[in-house]
This record gives C-alpha cells, sequence and structure tokens, in this order.
C-alpha cells in the first residue's frame, strides 16, 4: 500500500492544502491540521480554557456549505493566513497574532453573512486542535473504496468531498473497515486504527461550487448497508511521512 496524497486543513471548513511531507508526533495530529477555527457567538468556546465542541458550534461545512468557495492558504513558517472570495475580495493577516485574527474574523463574517450566530470569534489556541473528533487523530481514505463508491452510484464523488489527510492505494475497496484495533506503519509513522469514518451532510458540498449537488451518506447507506467511508487512526509513535511512503498492516 502506498500514500498517494497527503493533506492539512488549517481553518475548520476551509481549503485543503496538499503537503509532500510532515512530521507527526506521537498523540497528535498532522501539523497545522484544523488550528484555527471561527466559532459562532453562541458557541460558548473560551480560548482560555479550551474543550471540545461538536462542529455545529463553528463554521464548518455542515452548516455553511457556500464556505467551499473560500480559497485559503497558511504559511506556518511567517503565520500569514490568505483567504480569497469568489468576487476578488481578499484578507491577508497574521494568522497568530490578535490583531491579525481580527481582520480574519471580520472578513469572515461578512462572508457569511446572516448565517453568522451572534459574535463569532477567529481562535487559534497554541495545543488546542478544532477536530471533530475529542482527541486528536489522522484519517485515511482507501481510494479503492472511493473509486468503488463512484462505481455504484454512476458519477464522481471528488475525494475532497471527504476531507481526509492520507488518501491510499494498493488495498481492495472497503477492506480498511475491518481494521479498527490494528496497527499500522506508514512511513516512519506508528498508527492505531481507532474507528470507522461516518460520514455527515458536509459530503452533500461540492468542493469547487459550494453547491449540496450529491448525498454521499444516502448513497453508502443505500449501496452498502452502511455510512462509512474511512478511517481514524490514533499516532502512536511519531515520525516522518510522506507521499509515496508505503502502508504495512502491522497486526490485526
Amino acid at each position: 500500500m502506498r500514500i498517494e496524497y497527503l493533506y492539512r486543513y488549517p481553518v475548520k471548513g476551509l481549503t485543503a492544502e496538499a503537503i509532500e511531507e510532515t512530521r507527526l508526533e506521537a498523540g497528535g495530529a498532522i501539523p497545522w491540521d484544523r488550528a484555527f477555527a471561527l466559532a459562532q457567538g453562541d458557541a460558548g468556546f473560551d480560548p482560555a480554557a479550551p474543550r471540545w465542541l461538536p462542529k455545529s458550534n463553528f463554521m464548518c461545512l455542515m452548516k455553511n456549505a457556500t464556505i467551499a468557495r473560500l480559497k485559503a492558504s497558511f504559511d506556518p513558517r511567517t503565520g500569514q493566513l490568505a483567504i480569497r472570495a469568489p468576487d476578488g475580495s481578499a484578507c491577508i493577516a497574521q494568522a497568530l497574532t490578535a490583531e491579525g485574527r481580527a481582520s480574519v474574523e471580520e472578513f469572515l463574517v461578512r462572508f457569511l453573512g446572516p448565517e453568522a450566530r451572534g459574535t463569532p470569534r477567529f481562535h487559534y489556541v497554541p495545543g488546542h486542535l478544532f477536530c471533530d473528533q475529542r482527541h486528536p487523530v489522522v484519517s485515511l481514505i482507501n481510494l479503492a473504496s472511493l473509486a468503488d463508491l463512484e462505481r455504484r452510484v454512476g458519477a464522481p464523488r471528488e475525494r475532497m468531498r471527504f476531507r481526509a489527510n492520507i488518501y491510499f492505494c494498493g488495498l481492495p475497496a472497503w477492506r480498511e473497515l475491518e481494521w479498527v484495533g490494528s496497527e499500522l506503519a506508514a512511513g516512519g509513522v506508528r498508527l492505531r486504527v481507532v474507528k470507522r469514518i461516518t460520514r455527515c451532510p458536509a459530503t452533500e458540498v461540492n468542493p469547487a461550487t459550494g453547491e449540496r449537488d450529491a448525498n454521499p451518506v444516502a448513497e453508502l447507506a443505500a449501496a452498502y448497508g452502511h455510512r462509512d467511508l474511512g478511517i481514524h487512526a490514533e499516532v502512536t509513535a511519531g515520525g516522518p511521512i510522506a507521499v509515496g511512503d508505503s502502508i504495512e498492516l502491522m497486526s490485526a
């Protein structure tokens, strides 16, 4: 098995960033993955005492489909975050500073319009991740499973609908769903698969247009009797990982 694509998603709900390589720490996630988020005004998120909250408390594709039309990029070396809207407007700010986050916040709230609830706040809290799971994980999708879904529905289902960190090849479709509890070696990293990924309505959103033009949740249920595509894994031993690295099932 081989890693074909490696992604991080610096701002919750916004653009995937393809990376060639990175380094993972035990108990962590892909560096800078879901490091930033716009918390809705009614979320009750306190950056002084950060805690996990469900995705509905934040700007996210499940609730805010049009944010797929925003194009974001983050440079970890400088802390600069750039977000561009379809009308050509843009925000370029230092996302690691309070002043810069205030600029991003204003831009995103203006873009959301009536979908902004209360007084949203754009957050970065060192050491805290705005991921959908309570604990840091890495998400993996078997490209053969995605291809099988496309075959069953008779239409393309862009891989970025599913927002995984690792897309890999070399395994028969759906075999990865049997890996829960198993240990994997991926590059120089060791992973333990903890659960299957049950998909949500965020996958309805076309990543290019921001329109809800498909229903993968219903398609999965109709075709396979479940709503799962992909797996979550914890990092048990850190190390380097890169596109092209092999994935090996160590124990089942």
